[in-house]
């Protein structure tokens, strides 16, 4: 009899020993759901960035620069082609970079690669598609017979010049900005960190 109270003993022991190491285990089982990887989480679309001077700059650009092809593409014969395929290169690469940069700012894809400088980026595209349409218009309006389509490709090509040139002013606002913000965190953690050393120093003077 003793022997089965001792054990009976041992294994209300034991009993207790599992459940207070069970609660005390940081693996604890649970009863939430487990949700499935989302590959395409974070992506968003921007409705801000839309309606900002930098989303309805970008969709006037692409408006216009689609015009100014479909308008070139409607010559027929050319005497002088050159003029004619560089305005139609110009018109459609502006088109697809503007509507790419257009994409990743809008769904918030640009916050995936932060090692990339968007900004600068965002720069380099309105600046070289001012100088490019501006050029590729004048060469079209000099050398190329004046005909209704050309005229036309002339027009819009300088009217998404112009909006290029304002997106250009406005990227360029935003970059020296962004640069002088950077700088000026920096500049205030080199700061706080020279204070930090500083006061070390003067706690111990035996050091110095």
């Amino acid at each position: 009899m003793r022997s089965t109270e001792e054990a009976e003993g041992f294994d209300g022991e034991a009993s207790n020993t599992s459940m207070i190491s069970g609660a005390s285990s940081p693996y604890q089982p649970t009863t939430e759901p487990v949700h499935s990887r989302n590959v395409l989480g974070g992506i968003r679309c921007d409705v801000e960035y839309l309606w900002s001077y930098f989303g309805i700059l970008k969709v006037v650009e692409m408006v216009l620069a689609l015009i100014a092809f479909i308008c070139i593409e409607t010559i027929m014969l050319c005497s002088c082609c050159g003029g004619v395929y560089f305005f139609e290169f110009v018109s459609c690469s502006a088109f697809v970079v503007t509507g790419a940069l257009l994409l990743i700012f809008s769904l918030n894809l640009h916050t995936k690669v932060p090692h990339i400088n968007w900004s600068l980026t965002d720069l380099v595209n309105t600046a070289a598609s001012t100088f490019f349409f501006f050029l590729s218009s004048l060469v079209l309006a000099c050398i190329n017979p004046k005909t209704g389509a050309e005229i036309a490709a002339v027009v819009f090509g300088l009217l998404v010049t112009v909006v290029y040139g304002i997106n250009t002013f406005l990227a360029v606002r935003k970059w020296r900005l962004g640069n002088g913000c950077q700088g000026a965190a920096q500049t205030s953690e080199y700061m706080r960190a020279r204070t930090a050393s500083r006061g070390e120093m003067e706690a111990r003077p035996e050091l110095a």
